[in-house]
């Protein structure tokens, strides 16, 4: 079987990930981390910044100051976050992204207003899973040193007392964005400022626990105020200059099924009948005034029990199809006497 073969180390760049709060460090000591990775590769093509928060701005003396090229891309929409990666790939040696987090908002934003919802439910997460995996898949697998930082967020769990009273207690934190995406960095960070005392007037230094290190050569520990050389031991085990190949992208499980998209085109059906739903009822009753707008709602309320839209796109396809045959041979009964 061609697919096993003799173990070898094939990761050739670093993918980074830090993520932390405000004022923790996140964007200077990836800066930081990129001017030593350049120098340190002897890299000749210059290194790019894809800025969520206008951080770029902060960094630029650093470079300058390392006499290194620095170029910047500013948006927060995610169809930019996938050209900027193609894009770097091929003409950058280092990409920073600062902050991921703003990447999968603006994605689920943008699908909740195209899709004209209320808000995002469980049904929704697989195509919004399913267009984030284009940034995971190219993070993981592009010839290209990333560091992506992002915000830190609150793990909540359901603990239990001895009383055996149960309570949501935070546990811990993680980087925010798709739950997934923190698990593809191969040295993971998370960033804090500590204050060095617990003493009035005390100051502060940027501390860089190592959250997750795959070599596990610096896994567990904390640097204060880190630089390049923090890092370098993970560096240094990657087979850097080697051949890339990470995950085989273009294996895949489809002959195992039998029906493809079954499930895919249940949803499209469903959205499809929700969309007629609403075009039908504003045809029986258009226009905005308050006479029309009462209408809407008791025919709603006659029809599927409730004038909550919400409610109405979480019932049974075979319920919405029902309603819909009513609302359309109510639309019929209309045009004919019209005619006559």
């Amino acid at each position: 079987m061609t697919l096993i073969q003799p173990a070898k180390l094939e990761m050739a760049y670093l993918k980074m990930g830090l993520y932390g709060g405000a004022g923790s460090g996140k964007t200077y000591t990836s800066s930081m981390i990129s001017i030593g990775l350049h120098k340190h590769i002897k890299a000749k093509k210059p290194v790019i910044f894809l800025d969520t928060e206008t951080g770029s701005d902060f960094v630029i003396q650093h470079f300058d100051k390392a006499k290194m090229k620095l170029h910047v891309a500013k948006s927060r929409a995610f169809k930019d976050l996938i050209e900027v990666v193609d894009e770097a790939e091929k003409n950058y040696s280092v990409l920073i992204i600062d902050s991921i987090t703003h990447f999968w908002n603006e994605l689920m934003d943008s699908y909740q207003k195209k899709h004209d919802l209320p808000r995002i439910t469980l049904r929704h997460w697989v195509p919004l899973k399913q267009t984030w995996r284009e940034f995971t898949e190219r993070y993981v697998n592009s010839k290209l040193h990333i560091i992506m930082c992002g915000r830190v967020g609150d793990v909540w769990e359901d603990t239990q007392d001895e009383d055996g009273v149960v309570e949501t207690k935070k546990t811990g934190t993680k980087m925010k964005a798709e739950v997934e995406t923190a698990f593809e960095p191969s040295l993971l960070v998370e960033m804090v400022k500590h204050r060095t005392s617990p003493q009035a007037g005390a100051g502060w230094v940027h501390r860089a626990w190592i959250v997750k290190d795959r070599f596990s050569i610096i896994d567990g520990q904390f640097f204060d105020n880190p630089t390049f050389d923090s890092f370098l031991p993970h560096i240094q085990m990657l087979s850097l200059g080697g051949e890339h190949r990470a995950i085989d992208k273009d294996r895949n499980s489809q002959d195992l099924f039998k029906n493809n998209h079954t499930g895919h085109k249940r949803l499209q059906k469903r959205d499809q009948t929700l969309e007629k739903i609403k075009n039908e009822i504003y045809l029986l009753y258009p226009g905005q005034t308050d006479g029309a707008k009462q209408s809407r709602l008791k025919l709603t309320k006659a029809i599927f029990g409730t004038h909550s839209w919400n409610e109405i796109t979480s019932m049974q396809n075979e319920s919405l199809e029902e309603g819909l045959v009513s609302i359309e041979a109510m639309n019929n009964k209309n045009e004919k006497e019209a005619t006559v």
